[in-house]
């Protein structure tokens, strides 16, 4: 391209820019916003109910069928269920990124169909529902009344008929989760009465069948002469107490008639017993919000706020709405975070380059390029099918200090013009431009080139590095092109020649006289070191060595991890109580917790949930908290952060000596599981032994928590839970005429309850439970009172049923098709994931017998596969060599390019040891600041050679060619570092939401470029000297005639030289 169109037409060049703008600003305006990009695996849930079943009833009769039947569905990564004694089945199944959800759940839907037959027929009848959502909350909530008006039963119901249908319209919502009981007609059996009529459960759900339902009795006058046409209607299903009260059982033999109410109790009851919340100690119902896979998790969260707002206006008054946790509410703070990080880099970087320039218009041009570039990378953005997210917005902070470097170059190439003599705007501008162009377009190849081998990386981190690298390609590729058209077209019309009496009083002048005195300073002492490093070139060569071996330290020595853990202004807590405690118990044990949470001035709102576990699930033994942290702007202080939070909440938990309790954070990347701990599942490939599986995990867990890498090593998986194990007598009963079966049904009829019905009221429908009196099964002895009926006679089910106490789990798990007993692992301050990973896999190597194994679940399992997969050592090794070859065609050498390849590894190690000193890990944010380093060094670099060799080709010698260009380009080395480290200075000491992200990337990038830029202005000349020489050995250097720049370029260093070293004058001028 021939830059002078540009500066003979500049209103081409700004209509170009201003069309770039313009579309910039729609695509802004039109991008979705999220937190991270669509990065969370699809996942299908499968739900099943098998009424007063206990867990290994579940799991064999239930599970197992369904496993194997979805196990090999299209793109599954892999699958784990969940049996409880409360005889729920949970089967979640996870799929490759990318994976289509809707797809997902189709087919699963089609292998559950296959398995329909295999299911016992009480399962069948409640259904086995199939659901696309993801493992984590998007948003969690409360209904309560402030003023204890309305109870917990009043407050679920209210959810569940008139806001959880709603929220489930909404667009992108998988799932929601309401912790309430909801509505059911209990009938209350008395087993004494049943048996002195000789009735047991079955016959009363026979009469509900015969009498609770809808029946078409057709129409009277149908295809006939008569003038009217009637149809039929039956009264239906009950809907009320007393019509169920009087459903007629049997006539007894005096004529009088039977009726449900006089063997049982009716009432209008809840379908179950086991939840109890409050919110700020006033009654509440909580719920839980899921996303579906591939939905914009900020657009779902604000339609959900909407809606109960909406819903806000219609509710009953001593009500009201809290939400206690939304995705949204970091997301926008932490982008606030980062977008004030922005602007205040855009500032810094202004401000650096008007010291450089001394010169409010030459300041402008840079700053225009900032603004067009960036604003013209949301138009790419929105090609691309991104959104506006933490890492987008990263990559435009990082792109402030390189998208000035190209207009820096333009500009400051004119003002050292004008320095040497040239008094025509046109013809400095248009010489500048011809000497530039070649390097500004290499730096922005290879800077773009850089990012290209990201975009081929698979998973998580695949997606985290497409989504930066492109980002900041595009950005750096925009910079380039306005470098090119705008800058010249500004330069031309705006730039002129110092005037030297007028501008010496002005501001201007004054950052002048102070800019040359520092800058010629720097300048003198960076000769005599470039000079001493000609001259000793085995320090350069020593340096090198040390910087590589230093890297390859640091590397393997820093601790590792995906993202880290941010302040999310959440915090919840896991409570679990003695094994086999009834809700009341644990309601005990969590009132003193909710103690303890109340003295923390941290806390803004807080639910307490009993009897659902965030880590166990279900279960009268298990609570949870929901804490909500105040604002982040209440709590400045390093002691007030959500880790500190956590920290002090454990330390005073530990007084609750009756329960496990601990406080934990939610997970960072949606769809990941719930918390931030190891989540590993321990597999028994043989089966069959529980209490041998359960002894080996408990001494691998005690091994785990000797390790100083895990500050805790638990599950929440116990066999220790009080059971009973009931033995039928097939003798004895058949000896009594009657079968195992039936005394099974008669014992699970009264003790575990039949889903016998349904019944319609407030426009939905409910379920007709029907269920022993609580008082008529207590204990064992209370079996005594349940009877069987054998012929015309009735019999104590105590005599044909032998039981005796025994232990076993609430819970079973499976993982993958192997009985599993699942462990959260958290790891130690100072250590990353990726060793305690390290940890774990040494202790199970030295304690696991041969037949357990174990697996990562979720993130855990991401960043397991992450680290074994040497990724970024191949994307780091990928992106050298496509510099390398890049340069080789450009300088038409293999040789030249390594002055640039060798400079880079002393910045990637200034990263590293940066890291290193300030205790943070190799994550993500890390790497994607490394990557963008090796460009902006071997940009840097390519700044000295391609200026070197421009010179060497006009004559100079190889020595003088590289001391001349190490001066000639200090400046603007100077300047982009410069601005490249002010920009992220705020960064670095980033306080408040994603803090830690944004520390993470701000000092790996200026430990990279401070170190980097220091090492490569000394290396870079020796380098060159040294490969330049071995290059004209090959192949002879071909000479120009030098221009006026040059030849006085050229003339002040043999000066300079001469007085600096006489006696090597003679060498420096061959």
């Amino acid at each position: 391209m021939k830059g002078n169109i540009f500066i003979k037409r500049p209103v081409l060049a700004m209509s170009i820019s201003i069309l770039t703008l313009i579309v910039g600003f729609i695509s802004l305006a039109t991008l979705p916003v999220e937190q991270y990009p669509d990065i969370a695996p699809p996942t299908v849930q499968v739900s099943a109910t098998y009424t007063g079943a206990s867990a290994d009833a579940v799991m064999k009769a239930v599970i197992q069928p369904l496993e194997e039947s979805i196990n090999g569905v299209e793109n599954m990564t892999y699958i784990q269920s969940t049996a409880t004694n409360s005889g729920t089945a949970t089967i979640q199944v996870f799929f490759k990124q990318g994976t289509d959800p809707d797809m997902a759940a189709v087919n699963v839907q089609n292998r559950v169909s296959k398995a329909q037959g295999l299911l016992p027929a009480e399962v069948t009848k409640i259904g086995v529902t199939t659901s696309k959502r993801q493992t984590s909350f998007l948003q969690i909530g409360a209904l309560y009344s402030p003023d204890d008006r309305y109870d917990k039963s009043f407050l679920s119901n209210y959810m569940d008929i008139n806001v959880v249908p709603q929220i489930k319209r909404v667009e992108g919502v998988g799932d929601v989760m309401a912790m309430g009981d909801t509505y059911s007609m209990r009938i209350w059996l008395k087993p004494d009465i049943m048996a002195q009529y000789g009735l047991i459960p079955s016959d009363v759900t026979s009469v509900l069948n015969e009498q609770n339902l809808e029946a078409p009795v057709g129409a009277l006058g149908e295809n006939s002469e008569n003038t009217f046409q009637f149809t039929m209607k039956y009264r239906g299903r009950f809907t009320d107490i007393e019509q169920f009260e009087n459903i007629v059982v049997r006539t007894l033999p005096d004529g009088n008639v039977l009726r449900v109410k006089d063997v049982a109790d009716v009432e209008l009851g809840n379908l179950s017993y086991s939840f109890d919340g409050t919110m700020d100690g006033h009654p509440s119902c909580t719920f839980m919000v899921y996303q579906v896979a591939g939905s914009n998790a900020t657009e779902v969260n604000e339609r959900v706020s909407q809606l109960l707002d909406d819903i806000s206006k219609d509710l009953p008054a001593g009500t009201k709405f809290m939400t206690l946790m939304s995705s949204n509410d970091f997301l926008f703070a932490s982008i606030h975070e980062v977008v004030e990080t922005l602007v205040i880099a855009i500032i810094l970087v202004i401000l650096v380059v008007y010291f450089f320039l001394q010169d409010f218009k030459s300041t402008l041009i840079p700053s225009i390029s900032i603004i067009v570039s960036l604003v013209g990378t949301f138009a790419c953005l929105q090609i691309a099918g991104f959104s506006i997210n933490i890492l987008t917005l990263f990559a435009l902070v990082l792109a402030i200090g390189t998208v000035v470097d190209d207009a820096i170059v333009v500009v400051e190439a004119v003002q050292a013009r004008f320095d040497v003599g040239y008094k025509s705007s046109y013809l400095a501008t248009k010489d500048a431009l011809s000497d530039v162009t070649m390097a500004v377009f290499t730096c922005t190849l290879v800077f773009m080139a850089v990012f290209v081998p990201v975009t081929f990386m698979g998973g998580t981190s695949g997606i985290f590095y497409t989504q930066f690298g492109v980002t900041m390609a595009t950005s750096v590729g925009l910079s380039c092109l306005n470098a090119l058209t705008l800058c010249p077209a500004l330069c031309a019309m705006w730039l002129k020649p110092a005037d030297g009496n007028k501008s010496a009083k002005s501001f201007n002048g004054r950052v002048r006289a102070a800019y040359n005195a520092s800058f010629n300073a720097v300048m003198g002492k960076y000769k005599k070191g470039v000079m001493a490093m000609i001259h000793h070139r085995w320090v350069v060569w020593t340096a090198l060595v040390a910087s590589i071996v230093l890297l390859v330290y640091f590397m393997n020595t820093t601790k590792t991890g995906l993202v880290p853990q941010e302040d999310q202004g959440t915090v919840m807590v896991n409570v679990s109580v003695s094994p086999g405690s009834t809700l009341k118990q644990t309601q005990k044990t969590m009132d003193k917790v909710e103690n303890i949470i109340k003295t923390i001035p941290e806390v803004d709102h807080y639910s307490k949930i009993s009897g659902y576990g965030f880590i166990a699930g279900q279960g009268t033994s298990y609570g949870s908290f929901i804490i909500r942290l105040k604002d982040w702007d209440e709590r400045p202080g390093k002691d007030q952060t959500s880790d500190a939070v956590l920290g002090k909440l454990n330390m005073m938990l530990q007084s609750v000596k009756e329960a496990q309790v601990f406080a934990f954070q939610p997970g960072m990347i949606p769809g990941y599981g719930m918390g931030n701990s190891i989540d590993l599942k321990l597999q028994d490939r043989i089966g069959s032994d529980v209490e041998g599986f359960y002894m080996n995990a408990m001494k691998f867990l005690g091994a785990l928590n000797q390790r100083p890498e895990i500050s805790m090593a638990y599950t929440s998986y116990n066999i220790n839970f009080p059971q009973y194990s009931v033995d039928v007598d097939a003798a004895k009963c058949k000896r009594a005429g009657i079968s195992p079966s039936s005394v099974l049904d008669v014992l699970g009829g009264y003790c575990g309850g039949i889903y016998a019905s349904n019944f319609n009221q407030f426009s939905k429908v409910y379920r007709v439970m029907i269920q022993a009196d609580p008082k008529y099964r207590l204990d064992e002895n209370s079996l005594n009172g349940l009877y069987v009926r054998n012929g015309d006679q009735m019999a104590p089910v105590s005599q044909f049923v032998t039981i005796k106490k025994t232990m076993g789990p609430e819970v079973a798990n499976r993982f993958n098709l192997f009985d599993a007993i699942p462990c959260n692992i958290n790891v130690a301050d100072g250590y990353s994931s990726g060793q305690a990973q390290k940890a774990i896999e040494e202790v199970a190597s030295q304690v696991l017998p041969s037949r357990y194994s174990y697996e990562y679940a979720g993130m855990s399992r991401e960043e397991a596969e992450t680290a074994g997969s040497n990724n970024t050592v191949f994307i780091y090794g990928l992106c050298i060599v496509l510099i390398f070859l890049i340069l080789s065609c450009l300088y038409e050498s293999f040789l030249v390019p390594l002055a640039v390849i060798l400079a880079v590894p002393s910045g990637l190690m200034g990263s590293f040891l940066f890291a290193k000193i300030f205790g943070l890990e190799n994550n993500i944010y890390l790497q994607t600041g490394v990557i963008m380093q090796i460009g902006l060094l071997a940009k840097t670099a390519i700044l000295i050679t391609e200026f070197a060799l421009e010179r060497r080709r006009q004559g100079m010698g190889i020595i003088e060619a590289a001391y001349s260009a190490a001066q000639a380009r200090l400046r603007p080395i100077l300047m982009t570092v410069l601005t490249m480290i002010f920009g992220m200075l705020p960064l670095m000491f980033a306080t408040g939401a994603g803090a830690n992200g944004n520390s993470s990337l701000g000092t790996g990038v200026v430990g990279g470029m401070l170190i980097g830029t220091l090492a490569l202005l000394f290396m870079v000349p020796v380098l060159f000297i040294t490969f330049e020489y071995l290059q004209e050995k090959i192949r002879p250097a071909l000479h120009e005639e030098a221009n006026q720049q040059i030849q006085a370029e050229r003339e002040q260093s043999l000066i300079e030289r001469s007085a600096l070293n006489p006696e090597n004058q003679k060498k420096l001028e061959k």
